[in-house]
């Protein structure tokens, strides 16, 4: 009886497996519906890195760099290796996506007025190899031509660029290519879930302030009619366009929602902070979609890797959620960090 049991459970698990695959394919199809389709990568040019600064600090040395993405495309980064003493192991990395401010990646390092968004200096502080690219129109890349490029929206360029991030990471013999993980707050944070749909490669990925479903997204009266429409904000030139264009600013029209897209994502490990005064992203929003896809994790036997926190702050990403975020990045990871201060 036994025996039968674990024969029908496997059988199961395998029929799950197949059918969440078809399901992935189907939302990623949906989702370049509305962002254009993910570029060949079947020939990717050398990445011809050139670095342009470094500095050095007592954990860490960060360099300044931009390499090939693609033919007459380079990308701006901030790479972080942390020092090491002896033999040199394969350490874990990651994605820094960096939210919406000017400085671009020198936010996630630290510079500027946002003392909660130096993910990238901290992690590189913990021992992770880090990558901080620019998104298009923010830091280095703040001369951006959204007119000439041959993308259908910013936000696949972007997940073009981020994937581009992991094989430079894994091109490195200092990274373990099987633990890589992303994280991102605002902009950064859905640009991270977009990535990790995307790309299976990424075992980890964490969301701060990046997301709502679709119809309880609300910039209020007054924003509403700045852009056109409550979901406007969503269709400018640097997001996604089509929204607009083709899919009228309706959520009952746009093909996906994010609870697609942490169901994508799954099973792999998901965790989101989601605060109970976000004014952008409505919590109420977050929780029907965690509900939703907790049904996918759960059904794939991976329910632990769907986590979310709901701390009490506004649009922020708070000193004690980026603790708990960051002990969850150590054990998907399997790492014991070299620090776990915060400065």
């Amino acid at each position: 009886m036994l025996n039968q049991y674990k024969e029908v459970t496997g059988k199961n698990k395998i029929n799950s497996t197949v059918k969440h695959t078809r399901e992935r394919l189907r939302i990623l199809y949906n989702m370049e519906k509305v962002m254009g389709k993910l570029p060949n990568r079947s020939k990717l040019i050398p990445f011809d890195i050139l670095i342009t600064d470094s500095t050095t600090e007592e954990n860490f040395t960060r360099y300044t760099l931009t390499f090939n993405v693609a033919d007459k495309e380079r990308l701006p980064v901030y790479l972080y290796i942390p020092k090491q003493i002896g033999i040199p192991k394969k350490l874990p990395a990651m994605l820094v996506l960096h939210g919406t401010h000017a400085l671009g990646k020198g936010v996630v390092d630290g510079q500027g007025d946002k003392p909660n968004r130096a993910h990238a200096r901290e992690l590189a502080q913990r021992g992770y190899v880090v990558i901080a690219p620019d998104y298009p129109s923010f830091g280095d890349l703040k001369d951006h031509d959204f007119e000439t490029d041959r993308y259908k929206s910013a936000t696949m360029q972007a997940i073009f660029n981020h994937m581009r991030c992991i094989d430079l990471l894994q091109n490195r013999a200092d990274v373990d290519p099987e633990r890589i993980g992303v994280i991102g707050h605002s902009l950064g944070g859905h640009n991270s879930m977009f990535v990790s749909a995307f790309d299976e490669r990424i075992k980890v990925t964490v969301s701060s302030c990046g997301w709502t479903q679709f119809e309880y997204y609300n910039i209020g009266e007054e924003g509403s009619k700045r852009y056109g429409g409550r979901l406007g904000p969503w269709a400018q030139t640097r997001y996604m366009p089509l929204i607009r264009s083709k899919y009228d600013l309706d959520e009952r029209k746009i093909p996906f929602n994010f609870s697609d897209v942490i169901s994508a994502i799954a099973p792999r490990a998901f965790f989101s902070v989601s605060p109970l005064s976000d004014s952008n992203f409505n919590v109420e929003g977050v929780r029907k979609g965690i509900s939703i896809a907790e049904q996918t994790y759960t059904i794939l036997g991976a329910r632990d890797m769907l986590q979310v926190r709901y701390p009490q702050a506004e649009h922020d990403f708070p000193v004690e959620s980026r603790m708990e975020a960051y002990a969850f990045i150590d054990k998907m990871l399997n790492f014991k960090p070299l620090s776990t201060l915060i400065k």
